[in-house]
């Protein structure tokens, strides 16, 4: 296991919790934080007993953005060099968003620029009502580039259009209205309803998650509907032919508990 120096990654109880790691500058990405994410993503992907990712920040913020010391170095590149480094940061949010495990990010303090493109990957996003979240790209004369497939997708056009061109603040409870987040709470709320939504995800069927996921992502981005016709019908028929379909089905029947629960 890779030992990190801006995120934390522990792996156990079939949950794979990532922190963003630099609380001193409110947890602000640069190359190695997205190198590192990219990483931790890909691995926690890979390990057959992880069935749930969470992605945290430590100290007072979720994220601020990008590193300012990031910015200044970027800035002074030629476009080949801006052009390779925008690409590692598309990946990164990439890697998130295309993750088999079901991932959750767990919002707080604030969300800043290309943070909200962390957020937005991830399959679900909770915060508390006092979390600050902002697109201010167009602030600084920039655009939120590499995080509007995943902005765009979670609250629409035009509400990217609105949060996007005028960079406002909005807090957690208005984050919910544009769904940027699919949940904003009290502070003293939110971890009883992450504990809830991961132990409902570890009652699914591991192999199903993945499926679904995959489902998920076919459907919305690469087929039409009329292929949907048949590329539904043979995931539903090779499904229910697996072992865990197979022990799903049967475990409804029978009353009783799957064998991937504890």
């Amino acid at each position: 296991m890779s030992t990190y120096t801006t995120i934390k990654a522990d792996f156990g109880n079939g949950i794979a919790t990532i922190r963003l790691n630099r609380p001193d500058i409110r947890n602000a990405f640069n190359e190695v934080m997205i190198a590192e994410l990219t990483e931790a993503f890909g691995v926690a992907g890979k390990m057959e007993d992880i069935r749930v990712i969470i992605l945290r920040g430590e100290g007072k913020s979720f994220c601020a953005g990008a590193d300012l010391n990031w910015m200044r170095d970027v800035s002074k590149y030629s476009y080949e060099q801006n052009y390779a480094e925008s690409l590692r940061l598309s990946e990164c949010f990439y890697s998130i968003y295309s993750s088999p495990k079901p991932t959750i990010a767990v919002v707080h303090g604030a969300a800043i620029g290309g943070a909200n493109g962390l957020l937005a990957a991830c399959d679900i996003a909770v915060c508390d009502n006092e979390t600050v979240f902002s697109l201010s790209e167009v602030k600084i004369g920039i655009v939120p580039a590499c995080i509007s497939p995943y902005v765009i997708k979670r609250v629409g056009e035009y509400g990217a259009r609105e949060l996007m061109l005028t960079g406002r603040r909005i807090n957690g409870s208005e984050a919910e209205s544009y769904r940027l987040v699919n949940k904003s709470l009290p502070a003293g709320q939110v971890e009883s309803y992450i504990d809830n939504m991961i132990q409902m995800l570890l009652s699914s069927g591991p192999a199903a998650v993945t499926h679904c996921k995959n489902l998920i992502d076919t459907v919305v981005n690469h087929i039409e509907l009329d292929e949907a016709l048949t590329y539904t019908a043979k995931m539903i028929a090779e499904i229910r032919a697996s072992a865990e379909g197979q022990e799903g089905m049967a475990a409804f029947l029978e009353k009783r508990k799957p064998g991937w629960v504890g």
